[in-house]
């Protein structure tokens, strides 16, 4: 079963560290002759709150990804152990021994096949994360150094 305690990330109390630690009012009072610190705050909070929301949709991904993947297994599992206690052991030969065995393996097999869907859509959503970060680091990297070409034109 799944089991919070083990998947302890919290995205709430994540972003209350942001919240609380609110690195753009470290530059609210710094002044900085021909550099509008404004803007920069500005874009630094852009920045803040895309990591926040990556990390929050990053989350809530990997923790819906986590109950699908003990579902299915535990599903693939207990059907298995179904299929298993319909054997009559009483005869017990070759080719029943064989039959338990390939369905065993059969069962084993689906369930690793699952995980390792499940395991590459989490590479998708992380590769998606991904994207969104670096978008948003290109664009301030844009915006700073439009602030710098302002800065050296208006010195």
């Amino acid at each position: 079963m799944f089991d919070p305690k083990t998947f302890s990330f919290d995205v709430d109390k994540m972003t209350e560290f942001f919240k609380q630690n609110d690195f753009s009012k470290q530059l609210a009072n710094l002044k900085i002759p021909g550099v509008d610190t404004d803007a920069m705050v500005a874009a630094q909070q852009k920045n803040m709150d895309a990591l926040v929301e990556a990390n929050k949709a990053a989350a809530a991904g990997y923790q819906d990804l986590f109950r699908k993947q003990v579902a299915i297994f535990e599903e693939t599992m207990s059907e298995a152990r179904k299929q298993l206690s319909s054997f009559d052991t009483t005869k017990l030969d070759a080719d029943a021994a064989k039959a338990q065995g390939d369905l065993a393996r059969a069962a084993f097999e689906k369930a690793i096949g699952n995980m390792q869907a499940l395991a590459e859509s989490a590479q998708k959503a992380n590769s998606d994360a991904y994207d969104i970060v670096a978008a948003r680091i290109r664009e301030s990297m844009t915006e700073l150094r439009d602030m710098a070409n302002k800065a050296t034109k208006q010195g």
